[in-house]
């Protein structure tokens, strides 16, 4: 089953089979090292890992097409994409809050980067980066609206806070095993995601051709409800994340895949920051 993030669908590390598009952690009898033939520094194809060094050779160089991702990697890379969507929404923030159709505008071709990257084989570091400075220019614009709006002054820094809060909790719960990620976890989310977003779809299309509210997920009770289930669906989302990265790690992914780390944690921190958002914005709305 491939892997799936709740606004995009995206690949994982996984080249060929395994569960949910990541691949089982390395034991005897699992799946095959996917990175073993093209990686010779991948777990199982490292000479000089196990005690079978020659303390007479020098150890090798790396170059980056056979150096391995390393938790530093997809830490540096996450932080230079998060700080592109800062850079972005600060922009929007300050200069498009009264030109939300601009925002709106940079908004769907960031959907549609997003897109493009989710079907690409090789991550592009350059795709990536456009899709966070657009994405970030659509969110400054809309938080800075509606924090202009009555009894919503806080409301995106709330949502901040609540996105970080809900990263540090999953975080901690997926180290600590309280959350394991398995494939019968992996299809629970994954059904719920897209019952979730075709839910969303057929509300867009009730308020669009019907008018009013739709089926009533975007306020009153029922939208709180239906905001709870967006930022659980964000935290479980993340801890797929992790579990792509720890995979990625474990294997001796390619350096170059520390992108695509980076790449689905923006999706999903995005993801839980619009919804978190919403249902602030529901909770203090009138």
């Amino acid at each position: 089953m491939r892997s799936s993030n709740p606004v995009f669908s995206r690949r994982g590390f996984s080249r060929d089979t395994g569960y949910a598009g990541f691949n089982a952690p390395p034991q005897a009898g699992g799946a095959a090292n996917p990175y073993a033939g093209a990686n010779p520094y991948a777990q199982g194809g490292n000479p000089y890992a196990q005690g079978q060094q020659d303390v007479t050779q020098a150890p090798p160089q790396y170059t980056p097409q056979t150096r391995p991702m390393t938790m530093d990697d997809v830490v540096a890379r996450t932080g230079m994409t998060l700080g592109t969507v800062i850079a972005g929404a600060t922009v929007g923030w300050l200069f498009l809050t009264q030109s939300l159709g601009f925002a709106i505008g940079a908004g769907l071709v960031a959907m549609v980067l997003a897109l493009v990257q989710s079907f690409k084989r090789k991550p592009s570091p350059a795709l990536i980066l456009a899709y966070a400075t657009l994405e970030g220019v659509f969110l400054g614009a809309l938080s800075g609206f509606i924090n202009g709006l009555p009894n919503m002054n806080g409301a995106p820094m709330q949502a901040v806070l609540g996105t970080m809060a809900v990263f540090v909790a999953m975080l901690v719960a997926y180290k600590t095993r309280i959350v394991r990620v398995t494939a019968r976890f992996t299809r629970f989310v994954m059904i719920a995601a897209m019952g979730f977003v075709l839910l969303s779809l057929v509300n867009v299309m009730f308020m669009v051709f019907g008018g009013g509210e739709g089926l009533g997920f975007r306020s009153g009770g029922l939208g709180i409800v239906f905001g709870i289930v967006g930022v659980v669906l964000g935290a479980l989302f993340l801890a797929l994340d992790f579990k792509q990265v720890e995979d990625g790690i474990a294997y001796g992914a390619p350096r170059e895949e520390s992108w695509l780390a980076a790449f689905g944690l923006t999706l999903t921190l995005v993801w839980i920051y619009m919804e978190m958002l919403r249902l602030i914005s529901i909770l203090r709305g009138d």
